[in-house]
C-alpha cells in the first residue's frame, strides 16, 4: 500500500513515499521535490560477511532519460559512474554509516537511482534523505534518520537548498548532514568566510534537518514500524580475552608512545606476534586456532583504541608525543622538476605530497557531459594515492572513490585563490601524488598545490593552506586534536579538515565516527583548526610568497587583445577558412570569445605578435586622409579596386589614379600589382573612396 509524508523545508516541498516502487527491497522510498524524483532502496544480506568489516555499499544511478536526454558516446546507454555519481554516492554513504550498530556484519547495499531532474533543486540531497528513509522503514539495524541540507547565504541570508540562480550569487555552498542530537557530516566550500559564520551555517543547517527528520518518523509509523532485525554479535571467549590483555596491555602502550609510524608499528606487530605464539600457535584444533588468531587481532586494536584515547584525555599527550594544538615540523621545497610549469613539495611530519602545476589553453578545457548538460572545468585537480605511501605494496589502475573524493575537496580549497579567467585565462591542471602518509594528505595537498600554483607564476588571489582536526570524546569528556596522525584518525571520533587563510575559510569537511557531535566542539575545532592553517601558511610562505614574476619557459604564453564583436566573422572567415589560415600561418592557437576577446597562444613570443598583427591587419579599418599600400584585385572600365586591408577594399576611380588624363585603367595598372593610395572618403554605407594621383608630383608645365 502506497503511504505517503509531506513537509517543507525553505519553502520548498519534500515528499517522501513508500509502498509503489521496489517494494521487494528491504526498504524502498521516491524521495520528490517538484520534478525532482528519486529512488532509493536500501537491501541487507540475511547471512552474515566473512568479512572483518561492516560491508556497506552505496551506489548512485544517474538516468539521463531524467533530463530527456540520450547519452553520448558510441553505446548511447549509461556507463561507469560518473565523478558526481561518486561524489555523490560517497555523500550519502558517509552519514549514514556511524548510525549501523557495532559488530553488524551482514552485507548491506544502498541504491539511489535519479528518475527525474530539472536542475531547480540539489538531487544529492534527495538522494541523503532517501537513503536514510528506506534504512529507517526496514527491518535493518539502523539508528536513523538522519538528514542532509544543502546551505548557501544570499545578501547575508542564509538559505536552505538554494536554486541554482541563488548560487550563484552564495558565497557559500555547504551540506550538512545529521541526527536529532547534532552534526554527522559536513562538506562544502566558502568564499574565505569567518569561523563564527561557518559555525552559524551549520547550526542554520542543522535546524533545516529537523522537519526532514521529522517526516521519516511519521513515515515509518504509517508504514507500519517494522521490528528491526536481530542478529548475533560476535564475542570473545572473557577468558581468553582475559589472558591475552594481562599479557598484551604494557607491551602495546609502550608501542604507542614511539613517535616514528613504521616503528611503532613494527612494535605493536612485534607484540602481536608474541601473543600469537603463547596463545594460538599451541593450539591443536585447526578452526579454533584461526578462530583465536582473528580474536586476537580485534584485542590488539581494542587495546590500542584504549591506550591511545586514555593518553589523550588523562595526560593531554598524543601518540606521537605532541600536546593537543601542535602542528607536525614542516618543510617546503619548490621548484624542483625542471620542465613542470610549477612544482611545490610539502612535507608535515611524515606526510609528504608533491603537488604539479600544468598550464593550457582553451582547447584543454575538460567538457564534461553531466546528466543537466555539458559543463567546461578550466581548474582540474588530480590527487593520487599509490601504496608505497603507507609503505605497502598493491595495484595500480582507475581512481576510487577516496581519490576522487579527496581530489574533489582539495580542489574546492584551492578554487577560490585562482584569478579569474579575465585576468589569466589559462586552463590550469593540479596534480598531487602522496609520497608519503600519515594524516591529512588531502590538506597535504592543498599546501603542495598552493605552492605549485606560486611557482608556476599563476596570480593567484590569495594563499591558501589546510589542516586536519581530530577528536576524541568519552562522556562529557573531550579532546580536539591539531594535524592529526593517520592512528589518531583510525582511532579518534572525527576528521575535520579546514582550508583557507588567515581572513576565512575555503572549504571545509567532517566525518564523524560517533552519534553525533555538538556545536560547542564545533566552535572548538574551527577556532583551533584557523590557528593551525595559519601557522602551516606562515611556514609555507618562508619559502615563497608571492607568484613567481613570469611563467615557466615551457608554458605557452597567452596574449588577449579585444576586437570589435561584429569583427569576429572576419577573423574566422567563411567556414573558418581564415582563422586556420592565421594558426597555420603563425603557428599558434587561437581562442575567440563572444565579446570579441580573442586569445592568442604560443610559445614563440614572435609567433603571438605576428598573430596580433595579421589579426589587428584584418579587423582594422579604414581611416580617411590615412595612406595604405594595397594590391590591385579587380579592373574595371571606370577604375580598380584595392585590397587596402584584408577582407577591406575600396574604388580608385580612374580620374584618380593619375594627374594625365587616362583612356584605359590598364594604361597604368595591372591586377596583381602592389600601389600605394590615400583614402578620401568612407561613406555611411562603408564604401571607401580611394585616390592615387594625390599622391605623385604634379607635372611642371
Amino acid at each position: 500500500m502506497k503511504t505517503t509524508v509531506t513537509t517543507s523545508v525553505g519553502g520548498k516541498q519534500i515528499t517522501i513515499e513508500t509502498g509503489r516502487m521496489a517494494k521487494q527491497a528491504d526498504g524502498s522510498v521516491v524521495v520528490t521535490c517538484g520534478n525532482n524524483m528519486v529512488l532509493v532502496t536500501a537491501v541487507s544480506s540475511k547471512n552474515e560477511s566473512p568479512l572483518s568489516f561492516f560491508p556497506l555499499t552505496v551506489e548512485y544511478i544517474e538516468k539521463f532519460y531524467a533530463t530527456g536526454k540520450i547519452p553520448g558516446g558510441y553505446f548511447k546507454r549509461e556507463g561507469k559512474p560518473t565523478t558526481n555519481a561518486t561524489l555523490t554516492a560517497r555523500l550519502i554513504d558517509r552519514p549514514i554509516r556511524p548510525l549501523f550498530p557495532e559488530g553488524y556484519q551482514h552485507e548491506t547495499q544502498v541504491v539511489a537511482t535519479v528518475l527525474s531532474a530539472d536542475g531547480s533543486f540539489p538531487i544529492d540531497i534527495l538522494a541523503s534523505i532517501g537513503a536514510s528513509a528506506a534504512l529507517h522503514i526496514s527491518d535493518i539495524p539502523f539508528a536513523g534518520p538522519t538528514a542532509a541540507t544543502q546551505v548557501g547565504r544570499v545578501d547575508g541570508q542564509f538559505i536552505a537548498n538554494p536554486t541554482p540562480q541563488q548560487m550563484e550569487r552564495s558565497d557559500m555552498d555547504i551540506l550538512v548532514a545529521g541526527t536529532k542530537n547534532g552534526l554527522l557530516m559536513v562538506e562544502g566550500e566558502t568564499k574565505f568566510i569567518s569561523e563564527a559564520d561557518a559555525l552559524a551555517a551549520l547550526k542554520f543547517g542543522h535546524q533545516s534537518l529537523l522537519p526532514l527528520l521529522n517526516a521519516q518518523e511519521e513515515l515509518r509509523e504509517k508504514a507500519g514500524s517494522k521490528a528491526k532485525r536481530a542478529f548475533k554479535v560476535k564475542t570473545i571467549d572473557a577468558d581468553f580475552r582475559s589472558e591475552v590483555e594481562a599479557f598484551l596491555t604494557s607491551k602495546v602502550t609502550s608501542a604507542l608512545r614511539i613517535k616514528e609510524k613504521m616503528e611503532r608499528y613494527a612494535a605493536v606487530d612485534a607484540a602481536k606476534k608474541e601473543a600469537e605464539e603463547r596463545f594460538v600457535a599451541t593450539l591443536t584444533d585447526d578452526k579454533l586456532k584461526g578462530q583465536r588468531a582473528k580474536e586476537l587481532g580485534v584485542i590488539v586494536e581494542d587495546l590500542k583504541y584504549k591506550a591511545a584515547r586514555s593518553q589523550i584525555l588523562d595526560e593531554n599527550t598524543r601518540i606521537d608525543g605532541r600536546n593537543l594544538t601542535t602542528v607536525r615540523p614542516i618543510s617546503n621545497e619548490v621548484g624542483i622538476l625542471p620542465r613542470a610549469h610549477g612544482s611545490g613539495l610539502f612535507t608535515r611530519g611524515e606526510t609528504q605530497v608533491l603537488g604539479t602545476v600544468t598550464l593550457g589553453t582553451g582547447d584543454d578545457e575538460q567538457m564534461i557531459d553531466n546528466l543537466l548538460g555539458f559543463e567546461k572545468r578550466r581548474l582540474m585537480l588530480h590527487y593520487n594515492f599509490p601504496p608505497f605511501s603507507v609503505g605497502e605494496v598493491g595495484r595500480f589502475g582507475g581512481q576510487g572513490r577516496r581519490e576522487i573524493g579527496h581530489g574533489n575537496l582539495a580542489e574546492r580549497s584551492i578554487k577560490a585563490m585562482i584569478p579569474d579567467h579575465d585576468k589569466f585565462p589559462y586552463t590550469i591542471r593540479v596534480v598531487a601524488d602522496v609520497l608519503e602518509s600519515n594524516g591529512s594528505s588531502s590538506m597535504g595537498t592543498v599546501c603542495s598545490a598552493t605552492l605549485a600554483l606560486l611557482d608556476a607564476g599563476v596570480p593567484v588571489k590569495t594563499n591558501v593552506s589546510g589542516i586536519a582536526m581530530g577528536l576524541v570524546k568519552e562522556g562529557d569528556r573531550f579532546a580536539v586534536l591539531t594535524d592529526i596522525l593517520g592512528d589518531e584518525d583510525h582511532l579518534g571520533d572525527m576528521d575535520f579538515k579546514v582550508a583557507g587563510n588567515a581572513t576565512g575559510i575555503t572549504a571545509l569537511q567532517m566525518d564523524i565516527k560517533i552519534d553525533s557531535v555538538n556545536f560547542q566542539i564545533m566552535e572548538t575545532a574551527l577556532n583551533q583548526a584557523r590557528e593551525g592553517r595559519i601557522h602551516i601558511l606562515n611556514e609555507m610562505e618562508k619559502v615563497i610568497k608571492t607568484p613567481r614574476g613570469q611563467i615557466s619557459e615551457y608554458a605557452p604564453r597567452i596574449e588577449t587583445i579585444k576586437i570589435h564583436p561584429d569583427k569576429i566573422r572576419d577573423v574566422i572567415g567563411s567556414g573558418g577558412k581564415t582563422i586556420r589560415m592565421l594558426t597555420e600561418t603563425c603557428g599558434v592557437k587561437i581562442e575567440i570569445e563572444d565579446d570579441g576577446k580573442i586569445h592568442i597562444a604560443s610559445a614563440d613570443p614572435a609567433a603571438t605578435k605576428k598573430a596580433i598583427q595579421m589579426i589587428n591587419d584584418i579587423c582594422a579599418e579604414a581611416e580617411v586622409g590615412k595612406v595604405y599600400k594595397g594590391r590591385v584585385v579587380k579592373i574595371a572600365d571606370f577604375g580598380a579596386f584595392i585590397e587596402i586591408l584584408p577582407g577591406t577594399q575600396g574604388l580608385l576611380h580612374i580620374s584618380e589614379i593619375a594627374h594625365e588624363r587616362l583612356r584605359a585603367v590598364t594604361d597604368a595598372l595591372k591586377e596583381g600589382e602592389d600601389i600605394e593610395v590615400k583614402v578620401l572618403d568612407v561613406d555611411r554605407a562603408g564604401r571607401i573612396k580611394l585616390s592615387r594621383k594625390v599622391l605623385l608630383p604634379k607635372e611642371i608645365q
